[in-house]
């Protein structure tokens, strides 16, 4: 059984950072690649960057030259460092990991962090 716990979610002000964390336990599995969703009031999850075992990284336009994501794949660890934070990111964070345990392959979610971006 894989599961995903994150943390580093909080109340930020507008301009601020903050840095989410994430990370896989269990045994038996390997993961091919991580990433990080989120989905505000109302809205439905979005996209936010994830990251292949390779290094290959994606992100939202939305986030793009603000947002990193970067994976320590010896801790089955995610990570997303979040700068120049605006209201408009307001949601709960959620990490994500495609999972290879033996011949089956599973999407995971952690529970969600919440960031609030407000003055």
């Amino acid at each position: 059984q894989v599961q995903l716990v994150e943390s580093g979610g909080g109340l930020v002000q507008p301009g601020g950072s903050l840095r989410l964390s994430c990370a896989a336990s269990g045994s038996g599995f390997s993961i091919s690649v991580m990433g990080w969703y989120r989905q505000a009031p109302g809205k439905q999850r979005e996209l936010v960057a994830t990251a292949i075992t390779l290094g290959s990284t994606n992100y939202a336009d939305s986030v793009k030259g603000r947002f990193t994501i970067s994976r320590d794949n010896a801790k089955n660890a995610v990570y997303l460092e979040m700068n120049r934070l605006k209201p408009e990111d307001t949601a709960v964070y959620y990490c994500n990991a495609g999972v290879r345990t033996g011949g089956t392959f599973s999407i995971h979610w952690g529970q969600g962090t919440q960031v609030t971006v407000s003055s």
